[in-house]
């Protein structure tokens, strides 16, 4: 077989090195400054303006939507993505509403996915045995319109005119165009497309049709089509497909049939139905669809003549259901002038277990209901949804608005993917694609739950009940594997780890921590003491006794160390003491032993109880304490760094980029894993999310050094490293890095800047966009529930603005040059205290406003920049990790005359 373009290369590079005794630059522990040779792994993402990416003249910018001008232009697997509804349970992919041309259907119902069996080439005990994939269930979506039995079709059609706009204060996606048929004749074309936030299990949608200049034969052929298993009348040859190469980010391929056909109906004329078993899952799905149809008719009275020719004097409907399609086809012969709207309710149930008979009838209440409102009232009750969303949720950027446009997109993406979760997760693509399976990852409780803990937190409930449901299995797992407590699995739908690779898998256990702090950042935030103590307190159990479980006490150093684990950094596995899987499960061990120890002092009753159903000890908790205090964490003092795990800054820097050639980028699809695993390269932010989220562990000047080092090592591979990268040069006053980092994160979607925005949107980076707002620009901490604000704006901004909602209460903070404003917009008592630029203050209705230096410091003012910094370590209470209280213990929350003065 003859040889590539990149394997030639390839040889040529690596033969042109034989003679080299230092390959690339050395070591920093040797000595090499890599600042001075402006040496990057990120230069192929960091050399990219993201918002250049975007074409203006397709896509205008409008604060509240997000619309394309030109049909054909954007491709499509990115189109579908961008303009994708959802509600968290249901997802439609922005396909056109004819059915095709589409690069990827799809229609998702979060949690119903099929199941496999991993075939290991080298089989070894514990390994992950059964697959998960989600799957698309019947897609309702096709509403096929023919003219004078002429299909329209977008890829190929005469368009004059065209529009399609996702209006982010409706949920509703439109599309307006006008249709030069082949006849000649004009057809203006409109849609609507809408999954309800109030209606789980609906979605609604209308084809309206007016005959412009000519009178045509109308025809609509509303469809329900089991597309999994490739059920379609036509190929979608129009459509750009990616390179199909490997990419484990993609979701699966199915060899099998997925849907067992196990129910059809068609109870009305208009109404049919479609019932499903899942193969290997077993899981069951019911499909509905129900129809309106109006004709408006020309002002003047049909003739005779046009009575003789059929003309606009009746409609002919017919109703077919078989196995794997419904159709309900509308024929009207149609008069200039003539305007027809046909609007379609949609239903989808599903379980683990019931019946998919059951299911359909379920589907027919759904429907009832919502035919009953009507399709209007049906968009009303979501402008009305949503804009009480918009009040707990939205972030201002004054004086941007392209920056406003891309923000409002990622706050909606959070909410299409979390509001109507409920009983299962938050899958790392949403419902907007197949991309990873639908798996639900750790993203949910680091990137997603800090949004919806401080705006929505109910839906953060969910999500974290969720976890608790899981607790069996994560017990069952952790025995499994020889360890004591939970382990949680690292990829799921069902509970189960699905994850083949265990070196970049199951071996991140960091994820035990990562549910912990998400579990504590939301009762901080909330003051739901209820949830803690009847539920989250098992979760704390459960993974303090892991990692007691898996790491020991070192004789020799004193100190307590983690051994053969992965952090976040999916580019170096199986290490000893990764410096963020370490001080994550330090940070586990210390809240779990606070909250006990709390529980035994103010709730004895229920301490007693858990005692006695988790049998606990004083003592075991002693160890817990113990154990937090001698946590190993790394620290090099030559380099002044934090090492990411022990043997980190031993290993070689990258150098396997060719300067005659654009670097492989992602190294996943370019190198073998082990080839990575032996250099000094990193996938995603993993030190430097340390520094985020544990940040006062670390002083300033720690921040620094590190970020400087781990800054230039990070290939950006992943889409969960810019956002972070924004937030912590934010905080180090790097004021064109925290723009630039913020931008790929904003943008990484919306100008697909991965290249893989197809699969779906990545919904953990939308929460970090949230998070760099509001934690990174905006300046808001939270360590151990004392909440802090030192606000970094960038001069460009006229104002940054935002909401956050503490124990009940609602507080707008905007931040303006020289100060900062907050007040209370929700809620019947003061907050406090709130540590704003380093002074104490109660929060109620009459605005707050703290005079200080806002403004993002360039880090050339380096006088400047350590008076904030020295202003936020005051303000971030460094003595923090010994006040771990959680206030409500006690009694019934917050009064209104304390605050939160009791923290």
């Amino acid at each position: 077989m003859g040889e590539n373009k990149n394997q030639q290369q390839l040889k040529e590079f690596l033969a042109s090195q034989r003679t080299l005794t230092n390959i690339g630059p050395r070591r920093p522990i040797d000595g090499e400054d890599l600042a001075a040779k402006d040496f990057r792994l990120d230069w192929k993402h960091y050399k990219v303006n993201p918002e250049e990416k975007i074409d203006r003249e397709n896509n205008p910018v409008d604060e509240w939507a997000w619309v394309e001008m030109h049909p054909n232009r954007m491709d499509l697997g990115v189109s579908e993505t961008l303009f994708a509804l959802s509600n968290g349970y249901m997802g439609l992919r922005g396909n056109p509403d004819e059915g095709r041309d589409s690069a990827h259907h799809g229609t998702f119902i979060n949690g119903v996915h099929e199941t496999w069996d991993i075939q290991h080439a080298e089989n070894a005990y514990g390994l992950a045995r059964h697959g998960q994939g989600i799957i698309s269930v019947p897609d309702a979506k096709a509403m096929r319109l023919y003219i004078d039995d002429e299909p329209f079709r977008l890829g190929n059609a005469e368009v004059k005119e065209y529009k399609r706009s996702l209006d982010f204060r409706e949920g509703v996606l439109r599309r307006e165009l006008v249709w030069r048929t082949p006849g000649g004749k004009h057809i203006k074309v409109t849609s609507e497309r809408m999954v309800s936030f109030q209606e789980r299990h609906l979605a609604i949608m209308s084809l309206e049709v007016e005959l412009l200049d000519d009178d045509a034969a109308v025809v609509i052929s509303s469809q329900l089509l089991n597309r999994q298993d490739g059920e379609d009348e036509f190929p979608d040859s129009n459509a750009k497909f990616d390179d199909e190469e490997f990419d484990p980010r993609r979701g699966e391929q199915f060899q099998e049939r997925v849907l067992l056909p196990k129910y059809q109906l068609s109870s009305e004329p208009e109404r049919a139905t479609l019932g499903y078993q899942v193969n290997h899952s077993g899981m069951t799905v019911a499909a509905s669809m129900d129809h309106q149809l109006d004709v408006s008719r020309p002002s003047e009275e049909t003739s005779d003549s046009d009575a003789e020719a059929g003309l606009g004097t009746g409609v002919e409907i017919t109703t077919e259901v078989q196995e794997d399609v419904a159709r309900v086809t509308y024929h009207v012969n149609g008069r200039k002038g003539m305007k027809l709207r046909l609007e379609k309710f949609v239903s989808y149930h599903s379980s683990r277990h019931v019946s998919p008979e059951e299911l359909a009838f379920r589907c027919a209440r759904t429907i009832n209901r919502a035919k009953s409102v009507g399709f209007d009232n049906l968009v009303l009750n979501q402008q009305e949804w949503l804009a009480k969303f918009w009040e707990r949720s939205d972030v201002k950027i004054g004086g941007q608005p392209e920056l406003q446009q891309a923000v409002r997109w990622n706050i909606f993406q959070l909410i299409q993917a979390s509001a109507r979760a409920e009983t299962s997760g938050v899958p790392a693509k949403g419902m907007t694609g197949s991309g990873y399976g639908g798996h639900y990852f750790w993203d949910t409780e680091i990137y997603v739950l800090p949004f919806l803990s401080y705006t929505n937190p109910t839906f953060a409930r969910n999500a974290l009940r969720f976890r608790c449901d899981m607790l069996p299995a994560a017990k069952q797992r952790a025995l499994e594997l020889s360890h004591d407590g939970v382990l949680f699995p690292w990829r799921t739908i069902n509970g189960q780890e699905s994850s083949a690779y265990y070196a970049a898998g199951t071996a991140q256990y960091h994820i035990d921590a990562d549910i912990a702090f998400a579990l504590m950042k939301y009762v901080y935030a909330t003051g739901d003491v209820d949830f803690l103590l009847e539920q989250g307190v098992h979760i704390l159990v459960g993974t303090a006794r892991f990692w007691m479980s898996i790491g020991f006490f070192n004789s020799g150093s004193k100190r307590f160390e983690i051994h053969s684990v992965t952090g976040p950094d999916e580019y170096t596995t199986v290490v000893n003491n990764n410096l963020y899987t370490n001080v994550m499960a330090r940070y586990n061990l210390r809240v779990a032993a606070g909250v006990l120890r709390q529980m035994a002092e103010e709730r004895p009753k229920e301490y007693q109880a858990l005692v006695s159903d988790e049998n606990l000890t004083d003592d075991e908790i002693a160890l817990w304490e113990r154990a937090a205090e001698e946590m190993l964490v790394p620290f090099n003092e030559e380099l002044g760094v934090n090492p990411q795990d022990d043997s980190f800054l031993l290993r070689e820097v990258w150098n396997l980029d060719d300067p005659n050639s654009e670097p492989k980028r992602p190294l996943l699809l370019h190198y073998h894993p082990l080839t990575i695993y032996r250099y000094q390269v990193v996938k995603q932010a993993d030190v430097v999310l340390a520094l985020f989220l544990q940040g006062q562990e670390f002083s300033s000047q720690v921040k620094r050094a590190n970020y400087d080092y781990y800054d230039r090592l990070t290939t950006g591979d992943s889409t969960l490293s810019a956002v972070v990268q924004s937030i912590v040069a934010a905080e180090l006053g790097l004021k064109e890095t925290a723009h630039h980092f913020f931008n790929r994160g904003l943008f990484v979607d919306l100008a697909d800047m991965h290249h893989n925005t197809s699969d779906g949107v990545h919904i953990a980076s939308c929460g970090g966009v949230w998070t760099a707002l509001t934690f990174g620009f905006g300046g808001l901490r939270d360590y151990y529930g004392q909440f802090s604000i030192s606000p970094r704006l960038p001069e460009e901004w006229d104002y940054l603005t935002y909401q956050i909602t503490l124990h009940g209460q609602q507080i707008q903070v905007t931040v303006r040059e020289g100060e900062v404003e907050l007040a209370v917009v929700d809620g019947d008592h003061k907050v406090g205290p709130l540590w704003v630029m380093g002074e104490e203050v109660v929060v109620g209705r009459e605005p707050v406003v703290i005079q200080g230096d806002t403004l993002l410091i360039d880090e050339s003012d380096r006088e400047a920049w350590g008076d904030h910094a020295r202003a936020h370590r005051r303000a971030n209470h460094e003595d923090a990790r010994a006040q771990i209280a959680v206030p409500g213990f006690a009694g019934s929350g917050l009064r209104p005359e304390e605050g939160l003065d009791e923290e």
